[in-house]
This record gives C-alpha cells, sequence and structure tokens, in this order.
C-alpha cells in the first residue's frame, strides 16, 4: 500500500515489487523478518505493529508490505522526487558565500547542512507538530558545542504545541518564543545552509521544519539581527564599518522622523538660522502641518512599499518608481507637502532597507510611527520618555535563557567591541559567553 502522489511510483515497482516477485517464484510465503533483512533494495525499513504507525509513515512518502498472519507491517522510505531543485538564495544575498539555499523539504535541508558539518558530533532530533498535518521537525545541534539546556527546552516547547496545522513560520515565532507579545523578531531566520552551519559551530541550535524553506536559530540577540553572511568573508575593517554604517542606519530610521516633528513644532530655538528660514519658506504655501505632513508621507511610503512586495516584480518596479517621483513631486509642486518633510521621510525609509532582518525592519516601522505620535504629544520629552520604555522592553526580553540586548547588557569585557566590530579571525578564539557553551574555544 502507499499513497499515490506521495511515493514514486516507479521506484515502488522496482524497489519493492520486483523483489517480492522474486521471492515468491522460489518460495510460497514471505516474513516480515526477511524483508527486514535486506530481501526489498529499499535502504530504510522499519517494522510496524500499530495502524497509526503505519499510515503516518504512508502519509511521509512510505510503501508498506502488510502482513495479515503476522498483525504487523514493514514500510520502505521511497518519496517522490517532485521537489523543488536547490537555488540560489533571494532574500540574503551571497558575494564570497555559497550559492544554495533551503527548499521545502526537510531531509534535503538536513544533508545541505551535514555536507558542511561533517562532524559526528551534529545531531538531529525528530519532531512532529500539527494534528492535522502532521508536520515533521527537525532539532540541531553540535552536541558538547551547544548549551544542553537550551537543546532540552527548544525539545520541550516544539512537542507542548497543540494546534491543527504547521504550515507558517508565525506557529514557531508565536509558540515557542519567550515574549510573543513583543513585536521585535526573536528567531533568526536563514535560508542560506552556510549561515545556518556557522550558527551551529557558534553554539546555537537549529530547526528545521519540512514544507519551509528556511531556518531558525535560537538564541539570540539583538545584535544578531544586525549582521550578515558577508560580514564572515570581508576583511575585519571592511566588516567593523559596515556593521556601524547598519547600527546608525538603525537610529536614522527610527528617530529622525520623530526628532524633525519635535524640533519643527515645540523647539524651533534648536534650528539653525538660515535652516530654519528655508524650512519656513517651503512651508509658507503647504495647508497641513507638520504632524499630519509626516504622519501622512510615512503612511504613503509603506503603502507603497507594500504594494512593491504584493505586486509581481515588473509591476511592482513601476509602481515604486511613480510613487516616488512621479507622486512625490507632484505633491511638491502642488504645495501639499513641504520638500523638508519628503526629505525627512525618504531619508528615514532608505534607512530601514539597510535593515538585514526583514522582521526587524518591520518592527521598527512600527516603533517609528510611536515615536513620532510621541513627539506630536510632547516633543522631544515625548520622544526620550518613549525611546527609554522601548529600552527597558528591549531589556526585560530573554531568549531562552539569554538576555536580548546581550552582550550590551551583560558585564563581561569588550561588549561594546563585540556588538558593533568584528575582531580578526585569528584572534578571534572564543565562543560567545553568553551563549554558555561547553566548549568555550573555537581554535587553539
Amino acid at each position: 500500500m502507499w499513497v499515490d502522489g506521495l511515493t514514486d511510483g516507479t521506484a515502488v515497482a522496482e524497489e519493492v515489487l520486483r523483489p517480492l516477485t522474486n521471492i515468491l517464484r522460489t518460495s510460497n510465503s514471505i516474513s516480515p523478518d526477511r524483508l527486514m533483512q535486506g530481501a526489498v533494495y529499499s535502504s530504510t525499513a522499519q517494522k510496524r505493529h500499530m495502524t497509526d504507525s503505519v499510515v503516518d509513515d504512508m502519509l511521509h512518502g512510505c510503501c508498506a508490505v502488510i502482513f495479515d498472519g503476522e498483525h504487523c507491517a514493514v514500510t520502505f522510505e521511497i518519496r517522490t522526487k517532485n521537489q523543488r531543485s536547490i537555488q540560489e538564495p533571494t532574500l540574503e544575498k551571497s558575494i564570497k558565500g555559497s550559492k544554495d539555499s533551503f527548499v521545502e523539504t526537510l531531509r534535503t535541508n538536513t544533508s545541505l547542512v551535514r555536507r558542511r558539518l561533517c562532524d559526528p558530533a551534529l545531531k538531529l532530533k525528530n519532531t512532529v507538530v500539527g494534528r492535522k498535518t502532521m508536520t515533521r521537525v527537525g532539532i540541531m545541534y553540535i552536541d558538547g558545542v551547544a548549551d544542553p539546556a537550551v537543546v532540552a527546552e527548544v525539545s520541550r516547547r516544539l512537542d507542548a504545541i497543540d494546534v491543527d496545522n504547521a504550515l507558517s513560520t508565525s506557529i514557531l515565532e508565536e509558540y515557542i518564543v519567550d515574549t510573543p507579545s513583543s513585536p521585535m523578531p526573536q528567531l533568526l531566520h536563514t535560508e542560506r545552509p552556510d549561515r545556518f552551519a556557522h550558527q551551529l559551530v557558534s553554539g546555537r541550535v537549529g530547526i528545521l521544519v519540512d514544507g519551509i524553506p528556511m531556518g531558525f536559530l535560537v538564541p539570540v540577540s539583538l545584535s544578531e539581527f544586525m549582521r550578515v553572511p558577508q560580514d564572515e568573508t570581508q576583511h575585519y575593517t571592511v566588516a567593523s564599518a559596515l556593521s556601524i554604517v547598519r547600527w546608525l542606519a538603525l537610529v536614522l530610521s527610527l528617530l529622525l522622523p520623530a526628532f524633525y516633528v519635535a524640533i519643527a513644532m515645540y523647539h524651533q530655538e534648536m534650528i539653525p538660522t538660515k535652516l530654519l528660514l528655508s524650512i519656513i519658506q517651503s512651508k509658507q504655501d503647504v495647508p497641513f502641518s507638520t504632524a499630519l505632513e509626516v504622519l501622512g508621507m510615512l503612511i504613503a511610503f509603506d503603502l507603497l512599499q507594500e504594494a512593491g512586495l504584493r505586486l509581481p516584480d515588473p509591476v511592482g518596479d513601476t509602481v515604486s518608481i511613480i510613487g516616488a517621483l512621479i507622486v512625490g513631486q507632484s505633491a511638491v509642486d502642488a504645495a501639499v507637502i513641504s520638500p523638508i518633510a519628503v526629505i525627512v521621510v525618504a531619508l528615514s525609509g532608505i534607512a530601514g532597507f539597510a535593515m538585514p532582518s526583514q522582521d526587524m525592519g518591520a518592527a521598527l516601522r512600527l516603533a517609528r510611527f510611536a515615536l513620532v505620535l510621541a513627539a506630536i504629544a510632547a516633543g522631544l520629552f515625548g520622544v526620550a520618555a518613549l525611546f527609554c520604555l522601548m529600552l527597558w522592553h528591549l531589556c526585560g526580553i530573554d531568549s531562552f535563557g539569554r538576555n536580548y540586548t546581550a552582550p550590551l547588557s551583560g558585564s563581561r569585557p569588550g561588549a561594546v567591541r563585540r556588538t558593533f566590530l568584528r575582531k580578526p579571525k585569528p584572534k578571534d578564539k572564543f565562543r560567545e559567553p553568553e551563549l554558555n557553551t561547553p566548549d568555550k574555544r573555537r581554535q587553539a
């Protein structure tokens, strides 16, 4: 027995039916033990005594040979070959790294990782999530490097998920993270097997889900979302300089619109005279206040971004160009929006595009709106108060025993350097102390 579409029919005929036919030509009976000893050509054979186990194997691409008299069955894994081929990553561009990416098949993804980590200590624990979908999930870690407490906690949280389906990333993100109510990303996503393997060597625990072409890594901190795989392939001075640029882009994207609104509405004395005169001249014919200008431009910018993401690539590029150039320039010429508001919102949006993580960029967009509203309500005092509340919220987030703001929130030496800069490889001898790895040293 097998499920058509999940099992390769040609392989069933060649690897199962043909050997069984050959056996019956010389013998009147076939026993399960004989099949388990290699009578069938399949590389994976399992003896099952429960009907539920047989059905589960068949729904995951197995062929079952059932023995009525023995009250058992033998299942052979013969999955169909209909799957997406390994392609170049689309979200995380590779310059000097590998050109392959994860696909929707769990076993293909685990093989991509094992090709890079040929260490017998690389372990894979399998579990099932979803009462209806029965989605297979693999937990990968390096024994002796990853913290055993984190491995046990990841396994416990996955086993505790009691839902009908596990077909999207939100099942993991909202059920196993420590603070699901926070908009900040708390799982590190990657579609690149080389980055996934690098993080396993660093001491993290990886999660691969059948049907999702992406790997998840825990524990994580805010600084991990500001790093890109190219940092490991570039010279340490270049990687450190680009890391600082990304952190400056984060601050610029988050605070620039709120600072402009607060200064223009409440603290005009902070603006240089020539710049203040230029702003006053550009706003003379504009009928809207600074608050409405900035809020309207932020909403329009997000609408253009969503339109560009949802539409097909050629149409999305055209919509972005028309919205940014024609509509923006027409609004300025018609004195509906002041040029300084367009510049501020555009700079903030461009800085947001520099974020390596799209989830981090989405969280920044929400925080940017909140800071602008605080600036409208109380000027710089409101911005400072809300910013302090955001920092307090970040300090209260944990990721599987590690603080979200580590290493800045710890008292270990070199925290600032490890956050913003990268050491030369010959001098980077130890793993991150915050991960609490049993094996502290990464090189001699």
